[in-house]
């Protein structure tokens, strides 16, 4: 097979034993510091990915992209919903209501936000019927002042499915007898778990005619529409335009950007923060060929001169090198992209497995919106790594490959 001479003698460099096993062992660190750079990168970017994947699906999936309420009851949401789902960008409307409170269960008291929904309809909008432990959506019947909450919220409050719970509204009576809290009982008809500890504590779910009743409106009246749009990232532009066609005085818009934006921009900023700083750990590792193939060219001298001397062109000793330092970066690369898919392909089940062997929990929900540690690997990124990886070992074989170039045989031959 046919290879060219500084292609040949690059590959002879790299795999002969040297005279000078300090520069061998420099040439592995180079290596190994940059297989680990490409690993890490790849392992941590997919963990930021994950984060942001369940960002999106599971904690956007379960609250409302977008709500267009009212000061007052709306009778007929329908109507309203109709006039949405008009918008291009509008994919799914249900009714929406909610009511802060207390749940009190045996002297335990758990604060709560009580979402009023449609069961028929909340599955248009939000992704709650994939995680239910017991009981489902569907158990919420008009009349019947059913309740499912999250298992932290039952658990706190020591309740399970039939157990009846009571519900203090942060609102008084006025009786003649006195001023009086507004208590309703429910009883517990479905418990979900979604792995995002805001949601786990502190959300509940009842009927919409249930809730109705307990705000003293009427059984159909509503505060307003819960949209679920194609893009999310349009909500406020999109949330803003449909409260401006249905009455900017009637109705207003709130989107997800304001009660979640902000852990969301902060996942994005970290992602991009993070892939800065371990690039330049990569930088780093891949500069390390420097030194090594300054080393392999003060021991290489004098094979530099003969080569000189038996007709190599200076372009050629520069290509030997190069080819020497690019194969050093190759394996390094494709070794570190090896391990770094395989680990951020395991690394979920990996710190599972770790979590039950130590009986502790890294990640709590009550800190972090989610309990366990995703990843979600994508190609694009591992692409990205690798590429920067190889084109900063290139980078780093040009100034050693440059001063071979310069040797000048007599020099170098003088005391050989």
């Amino acid at each position: 097979m046919f290879r060219p001479l500084f292609v040949y003698i690059g590959m002879r460099y790299t795999r002969a034993k040297r005279r000078n096993h300090f520069v061998s062992f420099i040439s592995l660190t180079s290596m190994i510091g940059l297989a680990l750079g490409v690993l890490v990168m790849i392992l941590v970017l997919s963990v930021m990915n994950g984060f942001d994947h369940e960002m999106r699906t599971r904690v956007l999936g379960m609250v409302p992209h977008a709500t267009i309420e009212s000061p007052t009851p709306i009778k007929d949401w329908r109507a309203l919903g109709d006039e949405a789902l008009k918008h291009p960008q509008v994919v799914a409307v249900a009714p929406f209501s909610q009511m802060q409170g207390l749940l009190t269960n045996d002297g335990k008291v758990q604060k709560v936000l009580i979402n009023a929904v449609d069961p028929a309809e909340e599955a248009k909008v939000s992704i709650i019927g994939d995680f239910f432990q017991q009981g489902s959506l569907q158990a919420l019947q008009p009349r019947e002042f059913g309740i499912v909450m999250g298992d932290k919220a039952a658990a706190k409050l020591g309740v399970g499915i039939g157990d009846k719970v009571t519900f203090v509204a942060p609102e008084v009576t006025v009786t003649p007898a006195g001023m009086f809290p507004r208590l309703k009982r429910f009883t517990v008809v479905g418990i979900f778990h979604v792995g995002a500890g805001e949601i786990d504590g502190f959300l509940a779910m009842a009927h919409v005619q249930d809730l109705a009743r307990l705000q003293r409106w009427q059984g159909d009246q509503v505060q307003g529409i819960r949209l679920k749009f194609d893009d999310l990232f349009q909500a406020p532009r999109t949330a803003w335009e449909l409260a401006q066609t249905l009455g900017d005085r009637e109705y207003h818009a709130r989107d997800w950007t304001r009660t979640h934006g902000n852990l969301y921009q902060a996942i994005r900023m970290e992602k991009a923060m993070i892939g800065l700083l371990l690039l330049l750990i990569v930088a780093v590792a891949a500069f390390n060929i420097i030194s090594t193939l300054v080393m392999v060219v003060t021991d290489k001298k004098g094979d530099i001169a003969i080569l000189r001397t038996l007709g190599a062109t200076p372009r050629q000793i520069m290509a030997i090198f190069m080819v020497q330092g690019t194969v050093i970066g190759v394996f390094g690369t494709a070794i570190g992209a090896c391990l770094g898919i395989l680990a951020a392909l395991n690394i979920s089940a990996m710190i599972a497995a770790l979590e039950s062997v130590l009986g502790i929990k890294f990640l709590n929900a009550d800190v972090y919106f989610i309990d366990y540690l995703p990843s979600q690997l994508m190609w694009a990124d591992v692409l990205q790594v690798c590429g920067a990886a190889l084109v900063l070992s290139f980078l780093a074989t040009l100034y050693p490959a440059w001063r071979a170039a310069r040797t000048q045989p007599a020099e170098a031959l003088r005391y050989e």
